[in-house]
């Protein structure tokens, strides 16, 4: 059986659009990934302590401008 993912947006995709950004879902030990223009495309996971160094380079990087 396949469990439902509970699907959300960062608090970042305002805008015009609203919906040009990416989807995640928290599972037991992975984390979920998706667009959010094309859900039913697909996604793709990552190990949770992976996804989770990857978002806290992401915050400590300065020389982006996206955030």
């Amino acid at each position: 059986m396949t469990q439902a993912l509970n699907w959300r947006k960062s608090t970042f995709s305002g805008g015009a659009e609203g919906n040009a950004c990416v989807e995640i879902a928290n599972q037991r030990s992975r984390v979920a990934v998706r667009d959010s223009k094309d859900p039913a495309h697909g996604s793709l996971t990552f190990p949770s302590r992976a996804f989770s160094t990857f978002i806290k380079t992401l915050k400590a990087d300065t020389s982006h401008t996206a955030f």
